[in-house]
């Protein structure tokens, strides 16, 4: 088993109990578990860790979310991400901890930065906000956006299990409400974080004693998922979003800061 103090073991339990949390309740608070892990472990190998515990928390998520999921929007994103994923997997071949760190913050800025840009240019058009505005639309402008946010979280998400505050700042684009938002996300993180397992394994970032970490771990992502679940009903949508957007923002510097 990876080598940790009690302090560090501290930390990736909070870390844990954030991203049981992140998945019922706030998607963007999981970069913070991100950072955590990529602080305490190697963080090549943090991605590997943290992937079964991301699992976990996406089951807890889909019971409890399953039925507001949007199926559509779902088929539009797939092809791309998974694209996204294959280029992901071959910059894991060579890129080393620094790369990583500085490609996913600057990403998740930049992600922030348009969203903000754009939810601020639908107000002042004083545009419809719900998930019909964004995913009902089959023009070339919706499908360019799906497009371009499928790539960007699909290598994200293989990189450093950074896909979330991606494909939160998209749905939030499209409009979604809290619960379209959770059980949207829930299904997509579920099935493309178990279609990334066998990569994770080729590349040798899950192992016998990441495993055994994960097992300790995981007990701690179980009751962060029931705050969440408690916590959302209390959550208006404005706070929803700017909890959403806030946490991506502070993941981004936290990469690029190290």
């Amino acid at each position: 088993m990876y080598t940790v103090t009690l302090w560090e073991f501290a930390a990736l339990a909070v870390a844990s109990i954030l991203v049981g949390f992140s998945k019922s309740a706030v998607s963007g608070a999981n970069t913070v578990s991100l950072a955590i892990f990529a602080a305490v472990l190697p963080a090549r190998e943090s991605t590997g860790v943290l992937l079964p515990l991301l699992i976990v928390g996406d089951v807890l998520a889909v019971r409890t979310y399953r039925r507001h999921a949007h199926w559509g929007t779902l088929l539009r994103l797939f092809p791309t991400v998974a694209a996204g994923v294959v280029v992901g997997a071959v910059f894991m071949l060579w890129a080393g901890d620094a790369e990583v760190r500085t490609s996913i913050g600057a990403i998740l800025l930049l992600m922030a930065g348009v969203t903000v840009w754009r939810r601020r240019a639908a107000a002042r058009a004083a545009a419809p906000e719900g998930p019909a505005a964004d995913t009902a639309d089959d023009g070339a402008g919706a499908r360019l956006k799906a497009g371009s946010y499928g790539v960007l979280g699909g290598f994200t998400t293989m990189v450093a299990n950074a896909g979330g505050p991606v494909m939160s700042l998209y749905l939030l684009s499209a409009g979604f409400r809290k619960l379209g938002f959770l059980g949207t996300s829930a299904w997509f993180f579920l099935i493309v974080n178990v279609a990334k397992v066998p990569f994770s394994i080729g590349l040798g970032l899950i192992d016998g004693r990441s495993l055994l970490l994960d097992a300790l771990l995981a007990l701690f992502v179980v009751p962060g998922a029931y705050i969440g679940k408690a916590c959302v009903d209390r959550i208006n949508q404005r706070l929803f979003e700017q909890l959403v957007i806030g946490a991506t923002v502070l993941g981004g510097l936290q990469l690029l800061l190290r």
